[in-house]
This record gives C-alpha cells, sequence and structure tokens, in this order.
C-alpha cells in the first residue's frame, strides 16, 4: 500500500523530478509529459465517471476499472523500462496484454448494442457522452505523447496498444451514453459550406 506522509517536498523546484529507481528527469522531458498526458486523461475520465454514476449507468463501473489501469500506466512509465518482452518480470508495475484484452470484450460487449454507425459521430449529445468523447480526446493525445516517447526510449509495447484500444473503447461508451447510439450528433460534411448552409 501507499502511504503518503507529505504532499510537497521541494526536490522537484529545480525543473527536475525522479523516476521509480531513483533516476532524475527534467520536468518537460518526453517521458514526464507522456505521464502527465495520461494523468490528464485519467482526470477527464473520472469527470465522465462522476455523471455516469449519478445517472446510475453501469458504463460507470467500467471506467472505475479504467482509472486504475491508468494509474499502473503511469507507474509503468515512471519506471524506466529494463526488459523487452514487456512482463512484469523487470520487477516494474507493467500494463499486462490481459488489461487490454478485458478492454476488447468491453468493447465486444458495448458496440453489439448499438444502432449500426451510419455516419461519423460528432462530439455531443448528453452530458455523459460530451464527457466521453472529451476523454477519448485527451486518451488520444496521451497515446500520440507515449508513442513519441517510444521512438527515443525504450517502453513497455503494452502500454501503446491499451491507450489506443481505450479510446475505442470510450468511443463506444459515448454512443452507450446516447441511447445506444440513437441520440448520436451526426456530421452532416459541407453543411455550411454553400450560401444556403444552415
Amino acid at each position: 500500500m501507499v502511504r503518503l506522509d507529505r504532499i510537497y517536498t521541494g526536490g522537484g523546484d529545480s525543473g527536475e523530478t525522479s523516476l521509480v529507481g531513483g533516476d532524475r528527469v527534467p520536468k518537460d522531458s518526453e517521458r514526464i509529459a507522456a505521464i502527465g498526458d495520461v494523468d490528464e486523461a485519467n482526470a477527464t475520465i473520472g469527470l465522465a465517471r462522476q455523471v455516469l454514476e449519478r445517472e446510475g449507468s453501469a458504463l460507470a463501473e467500467i471506467l472505475t476499472r479504467i482509472q486504475n489501469d491508468m494509474f499502473d500506466l503511469g507507474a509503468d512509465l515512471a519506471t524506466p523500462f529494463r526488459k523487452p518482452d514487456g512482463d512484469a518480470a523487470d520487477g516494474g508495475l507493467r500494463i499486462q496484454p490481459v488489461q487490454t484484452k478485458r478492454l476488447e470484450g468491453e468493447i465486444d460487449s458495448v458496440n453489439e448494442k448499438l444502432e449500426p454507425l451510419t455516419s461519423f459521430v460528432l462530439p455531443g449529445g448528453s452530458d455523459g457522452a460530451c464527457r466521453l468523447h472529451l476523454a477519448r480526446t485527451v486518451v488520444r493525445r496521451a497515446e500520440r505523447a507515449v508513442t513519441a516517447l517510444a521512438r527515443n526510449e525504450e517502453i513497455n509495447p503494452n502500454s501503446i496498444i491499451y491507450l489506443n484500444r481505450l479510446s475505442d473503447l470510450l468511443f463506444v461508451m459515448a454512443r452507450a451514453a446516447n441511447a445506444n447510439g440513437a441520440d448520436d450528433v451526426l456530421w452532416q460534411p459541407g453543411m455550411t459550406a454553400s450560401a444556403d448552409g444552415a
């Protein structure tokens, strides 16, 4: 169990922070930027979860599990990767393939209840759907940051795969929060491109 006795230490006042294991890195490094984007994504998922819990939606339970995974992912990224096969044997808390498999099962379960797509979907609709779409876009940003980090440093490849699946899950969950797709806001290509456009 984690125990935090002090919230501030002053250790980061020089613009550096510590990774798991004690390595010091600049706070604007690619690794810390990726960790920050994952943290921001987790916060937006928390906003969506709060709305869905208030509405009594079972989707909130999925988000609870995801928020725990996102902390695992932050710990994974904060621990320098020392083993190429992506398992937990290097001693670090690592995102595992089973976590991504769970997301895939949830995607399939939620998606099978949705109205078939006939157009691209705009990020809108119910309060819960809007927040899920926002979370999806922030997860995509986190995925880009982790991918950029992977070009320059060795990381657990399962972290990128997890984020890729997560954005897909948040998309189908947003549709589910819009009356299983019936209340989706559909894209109308070129709607305002002509003089008589609304």
